[in-house]
């Protein structure tokens, strides 16, 4: 592992045992980065990409089953206790109980960190103070927004003071309000401790925002870097073209214009410089063929496209076949 790494992977696989109705299904395939101390990383992949799997490996909830993993230099399999107090976990789905009030949650999670008496006191007032939970300290978690329990999460997984931060899908649910607010706060949070957080998301605005992703699918890593970096990757802005005939003006649009294009779910994908200079060319020359020509610089989705051949998509099972 690097000196500046909190978080190493090495070749990581695991794949889930067969069930009664169902064969064994390969969630990772030869995974490798790291993570640098202080920074955000972004796990970026549509459902079924084996993010979740990977979280779930990491927070220690799942055993890897080949490779290694190191954990601000504790192997994640023969030093667990150490890895767990240097992490701080949330999980997709709320884990607060909702009968509880706020100062309860964060409490009953001190206590299983082995916090008691006046530091924890200290710790639990310091941490509504933080997330702006005073008003709502002797509330039951049942009554709170979305939002507000999200900060009751936060507050709870850094109560002990821990190094690495992970996070699994962290705003699902959340409107776009509440989403920036919490993002505002983890970015507050990584300034003010030098925290590592590492993220699972399948949403663009979000990775765009993180200073490092891995882009996952099907198991496998398919690229790695700085959003900037990645983007970098395709060649030249992008021109999507839609036909009720895309192949004939496929092969007119290479034939008479010289252009090179690919076909994904039927609509033209042109990567080029300055591409909306062929814009009138495609449209004067091909009135009745191209329907309409769309323009854009190049995104995180034309990475993912590049790589697979196909559109980010969200909704499928986690894992992949064998």
């Amino acid at each position: 592992m690097s000196g500046s790494a909190a978080v190493s992977v090495r070749d990581l696989s695991f794949t889930y045992p067969a069930a009664r109705k169902s064969p064994a299904l390969l969630a990772l395939s030869g995974v490798s980065f790291e993570a640098e101390k202080g920074k955000s990383l972004g796990l970026l992949g549509p459902n079924g990409s084996g993010k979740s799997t990977l979280f779930k490996i990491l927070a220690t909830a799942a055993h890897p089953g080949s490779g290694s993993i190191s954990i601000l230099g504790h192997d994640i399999v023969r030093e667990r206790a150490a890895v767990r107090r240097s992490l701080g976990v949330v999980f997709q789905h709320p884990s607060l109980d909702l009968k509880l009030t706020v100062n309860e949650n964060i409490r009953f999670q001190g206590r299983l960190y082995g916090l008691s008496g006046p530091a924890l006191s200290r710790a639990v007032d310091a941490a509504v103070e933080r997330f702006g939970l005073g008003s709502h300290a002797n509330s039951a978690a049942e009554t709170l927004s979305g939002g507000m329990r999200r900060r009751v999460e936060l507050a709870k997984a850094l109560l002990h003071g821990p190094e690495i931060l992970i996070l699994d899908e962290p705003t699902t649910g959340l409107d776009p309000a509440a989403r920036r607010e919490f993002w505002r706060h983890l970015q507050d949070l990584r300034s003010e401790r030098s925290l590592t957080i590492l993220t699972t998301t399948h949403l663009m605005d979000e990775a765009e925002a993180l200073d490092r992703l891995a882009i996952l699918d099907r198991g496998r890593l398919l690229a790695l870097g700085t959003p900037a970096e990645l983007k970098a990757t395709v060649s030249g802005d992008v021109l999507t073209v839609e036909s009720a005939e895309p192949q004939k003006l496929q092969a007119l649009m290479l034939d008479k214009l010289g252009i090179k294009s690919r076909l994904i779910d039927a609509v033209l994908r042109v990567e080029q410089a300055q591409a909306h200079l062929l814009i009138p060319r495609i449209v004067e020359s091909f009135p009745e063929l191209a329907q309409a020509v769309h323009f854009s610089k190049p995104s995180l989705e034309d990475v993912f496209l590049g790589k697979t051949g196909r559109r980010f998509e969200i909704g499928k099972k986690e894992g992949m076949g064998p």
